[in-house]
Formats: structure tokens, C-alpha cells, sequence
């Protein structure tokens, strides 16, 4: 691989998250960091170990040492950047939601297709190997006729009125939050994996708290809810929501979503059932895929690359009984993304752009449906 000079723009936790993954990918620099202010960016360097800091993304992204951005800012930032990147020639792999609403995102997706860099959307759930086997053995059909599919995306970060973050401002995160957060997660993984587009939707939606609490100081995304001072304001975005959801080859399903579901951390998990045996998967148990049979026992396969398909052992960096995680999928993703990069192919198993505007109609299509009570094709 060809030595790639990254800039990363944010400094929150996806930031972080990213330049964790990216070091770990041989021939891939991460070169330098913008933020919100210099000073901000500043520290965030000397604590990261990042060697250029620049004023601004703007300044970031005309360098032209860069080589690829990764927009890792609040929602309502990424159609701007991502476009002032795409414009600049320079390679974008973006935080999701690729945009705020489907017209920036349909602009964002005919922009990298007609500038013929590489462009993803940080799905990183495809990336891990056990999700990639359920894919193969689904497209293989060894389980039969795919009948229908279940499954949620729960977390608890918002259980409490007096837990708070940037997310819950519409004007920052968008007209949606449990959906379109994490929804989205569920909605990519899924797809990916039947290698099916969900084309209809009915939506049940609920605001848990319509107020919360809100610190006077500023918190990060995951941290504990405040005993600080705090004022009280409305919130107009889900806390849960459940989807009942067709795919275009008449396959049916449903998927619930939530963050106030107590003790669930970040639980996504998926359900196929098939003709002759059903297929699971958990993030929270990353490491095996459940088989479900009628006439004999269940079988639970676990991670390892010795037994895996050729694609989904390429996943697994660790022999048997090593387990591999949330870091490991991102990793997944970014190698997959550099080494398209690298090769000139403008292809892989990453979310492009042209994925990530169909997840925002998507998202918009399930908020209209609850708005009018209604089922709504995409």
C-alpha cells in the first residue's frame, strides 16, 4: 500500500475512534486535525499524537498533502464538509448520516460518483466476520428461502430525563435520533446482509421524555448524565420506535429501536429466518452466529478463521478463541476503504455514498410514516 495522509475533522469520540482504527492499518498516516477551535485542536493533537493542526476544515481540507478526510463532526456539518471534500478531489469516508436530509445526501451521492474518488459511510457493522458469514451463507442459500427477518438496536444512554447530549437538538442531529442513530445501524446491516433494499415502511414512534434536563456545561456524547446546574427544555425527536418494514422482493420483517432500554449498551441484533434453519447475530456477542433448527439440535458457530468462508476469515485478524470486537469491525472498514484506495478500485464491501442517501430516504420515509399514520414506500 501507498503511504495515505489522513485528516480528521472533530475530536469527539467517532474521531477518536477512527484514528484507533487507521493505526492500526500499515501504509496510513493520520497527518492532521481540525476542530472547532484551534485551541481545541491543539490539545487534541498533543494528546492524540497528531502532527498538523489547522484552523479549520476548510484550511484542512486544501491542503494538499491530504489525502482522504474522515468527517467525524456533529450531523448538520457532514453534507458541507463532505462536499467542500468531494469538491477538493480528496477521498471521504464520513461519520453517518451522510446528510441531514435526503436532497444534501442525493447531491453528496452524484458528486462523488461524478468525482470519482473513494467515498463511505462509516456503517461499520458490515465489517465484522460473523455478520459477513451470515451474509455468505444467506446468499449461498444454505438455510433456503429467506421468509422473514426480526431484530432491534438497543441502548440505555438516555434512559435518565437528566441524560443529555448534543443529539437530542434537532438543529444538530436532525428531525430524527433513535432511528436515524441507530436505526440506521440496523436498517444497513440488514440490507447488507439479504443484499435486499427495504422499499416500504409502517413506524410507531415515541418521545419517552418529551423534557429534559440539560447541563449548563457542555458533556460528551456517552457520558454520565450531569449533577451539574441544568435547565429544562423540550424534546421533539424518538427515544424508541418499532418499523414493520417490506423489501423489494416481498420479504417481510420488523425492527424495534431504543435508547432508554435499561441495561441494553449497544445491542444490535438481527434474526433470518429461513426454510430450513434461521440465522442470528449479536453485537454485544460478537464472536458466534446462531443457527436455529426444528428436527435437531441448535448449533452455535463460532469465530475462527480456520472454519470461516474465505471472505469472513479475511475479517478475523485473531485465531480461534480470540475475540475480536467494536474496534476490530472498524478496522475492518477502513482497511477495506484504504485498500480500495490503494488498488484504484472505487469499490468494496463499505457503505458508499450512494448507500448512505438511500438510509436517509429511508429514515424519511419511517418519520413520515408515523407523522401520518400510514404505510409509505420509498
Amino acid at each position: 500500500m501507498n503511504t495515505i495522509k489522513v485528516g480528521i475533522i472533530g475530536t469527539g469520540f467517532a474521531a477518536t475512534s477512527h484514528i484507533e482504527a487507521l493505526r492500526r492499518i500499515p501504509g496510513v498516516i493520520v497527518w492532521g486535525v481540525a476542530a472547532s477551535s484551534r485551541s481545541k485542536g491543539n490539545d487534541y493533537a498533543e494528546k492524540m499524537n497528531i502532527p498538523h493542526v489547522y484552523d479549520s476544515s476548510e484550511a484542512l481540507i486544501a491542503d494538499p498533502a491530504i489525502d482522504a478526510v474522515h468527517n467525524c463532526t456533529p450531523n448538520s456539518l457532514h453534507y458541507e464538509i463532505n462536499k467542500q471534500a468531494l469538491l477538493a478531489g480528496k477521498h471521504v469516508l464520513s461519520e453517518k448520516p451522510l446528510a441531514t436530509n435526503a436532497a444534501e445526501s442525493s447531491e453528496l451521492a452524484k458528486i462523488a460518483k461524478r468525482q470519482g474518488v473513494s467515498h463511505g459511510v462509516c456503517f461499520n457493522y458490515r465489517h465484522y466476520p460473523m455478520v459477513a458469514e451470515a451474509k455468505e451463507m444467506i446468499q449461498a442459500e444454505t438455510n433456503g428461502r429467506v421468509m422473514h427477518v426480526q431484530g432491534c438496536y438497543m441502548q440505555d444512554w438516555l434512559l435518565f430525563d437528566t441524560d443529555y447530549s448534543w443529539r437530542l437538538d434537532p438543529a444538530q442531529n436532525g428531525l430524527s435520533r433513535a432511528i436515524a442513530d441507530i436505526g440506521s445501524h440496523w436498517c444497513d446491516t440488514i440490507q447488507h446482509v439479504l443484499n435486499k433494499k427495504i422499499v416500504e415502511v409502517c413506524a410507531d414512534l415515541k418521545t419517552v421524555h418529551p423534557t429534559r434536563k440539560k447541563p449548563k456545561v457542555t458533556t460528551a456524547t456517552f457520558a454520565s448524565a450531569a449533577s451539574g446546574e441544568t435547565e429544562e427544555i423540550s424534546i421533539s425527536t424518538e427515544d424508541y420506535g418499532s418499523v414493520l418494514i417490506h423489501f423489494e422482493d416481498g420479504v417481510q420483517g420488523v425492527f424495534t429501536v431504543s435508547q432508554v432500554a435499561a441495561g441494553r449498551k449497544n445491542r444490535l441484533y438481527f434474526e433470518v429466518a429461513a426454510e430450513r434453519s434461521a440465522i442470528a447475530w449479536d453485537q454485544e456477542q460478537p464472536n458466534q452466529l446462531w443457527i436455529g433448527k426444528r428436527c435437531q439440535a441448535n448449533e452455535v458457530l463460532m469465530k475462527d478463521p480456520e472454519i470461516l468462508s474465505p471472505r469472513s476469515a479475511a475479517m478475523s485478524h485473531y485465531p480461534g478463541g480470540h475475540q475480536e470486537g467494536w474496534p476490530d469491525g472498524l478496522k475492518n472498514l477502513c482497511m477495506d476503504f484504504y485498500e480500495n484506495i490503494d488498488h484504484k478500485k472505487r469499490s468494496g464491501t463499505y457503505a458508499n455514498f450512494s448507500d448512505g442517501h438511500q438510509i436517509v430516504q429511508l429514515n424519511e420515509a419511517i418519520l413520515l410514516s408515523h407523522q401520518e399514520r400510514r404505510w409509505v414506500q420509498l
